[in-house]
């Protein structure tokens, strides 16, 4: 009998973590993501098939037990599950009209946290991430210094930035240096 290969997912950055005062740079565990693109006429199946709502206005989110769907576009989103979940499986009975693909591999995620963190990521960030203008549960595609990333705003001070593994390191150096300048 043949034995099969199994590749161990080592995440870019494992464990990597960085404080400055009350303000903290970490690495977040994998989880599984997919890109999902589907016409207006879809969401209804989709979000039956994911069991979580897909959110139709600009930086909303929506969280559902360990799955969290981002907006990112008039018909595209992150869908991010972080309790093992599939969601690219969920979706293979669909038949409405629809784009997924995984993206667990490509992408990496940064928390920055604490008193500071929305100054930290506007240092490179140009998006208004105050309170007023970025609630709690919005998310935005922008851009961090030279990079596109995804900010999701999961409390007042905390947020989860999603990037290419490829820039993961220049985005953690980033924000690790904006949050020493930050901490004074």
């Amino acid at each position: 009998m043949a034995s099969t290969a199994q590749a161990e997912r080592r995440p870019k950055l494992a464990g990597r973590e960085t404080r400055h005062g009350a303000l903290r740079v970490a690495m977040l565990p994998p989880a599984e993501r997919m890109s999902l693109r589907a016409p207006a006429a879809s969401v209804a199946a989709l979000a039956s098939a994911l069991k979580i709502r897909l959110p139709n206005a600009p930086r909303q989110s929506a969280k559902s037990g360990q799955r969290t769907s981002l907006w990112l576009g008039p018909d595209e989103w992150l869908i991010l599950d972080e309790g093992g979940g599939d969601p690219l499986a969920d979706c293979r009975s669909v038949t409405a009209v629809h784009s997924a693909a995984g993206i667990s591999h490509r992408n990496v995620a940064i928390e920055v946290s604490g008193p500071g963190a929305a100054a930290c990521l506007n240092s490179g960030c140009p998006r208004d991430l105050s309170l007023a203008a970025f609630p709690v549960g919005a998310c935005s595609r922008t851009l961090l210094g030279k990079v596109e990333i995804i900010i999701y705003r999961t409390a007042e001070d905390n947020f989860r930035v999603e990037c290419w593994r490829s820039f993961s390191d220049y985005v953690f150096e980033f924000l690790s240096v904006a949050a020493k300048d930050v901490a004074g």
